[in-house]
């Protein structure tokens, strides 16, 4: 599973929507989308950062582990 359809679990796992998200963090709704689809990753501030961590729940390591990027498989 992608790191995008991960976060997407864990937000709708959460009873969470992506304006909710995208509100308390301060960026706009098109940008968890991205999140979500894999078109960007995460670029906050650390305020940002600690916020998304307490709105979803996730230690800062917990939320880094999402998002980092799949190895390829040989």
């Amino acid at each position: 599973m992608s790191a995008g359809k991960k976060f997407m679990s864990l937000r709708e796992s959460l009873g969470l929507t992506q304006r909710q998200i995208a509100e308390t963090v301060g960026v706009t709704d098109q940008t968890v989308s991205n999140w979500e689809r894999g078109v960007h990753v995460p670029r906050l501030t650390l305020m940002q950062t600690v916020k998304l961590c307490q709105i979803t729940n996730c230690s800062l390591e917990d939320l880094a582990k999402l998002f980092e990027p799949e190895k390829d498989s040989d």
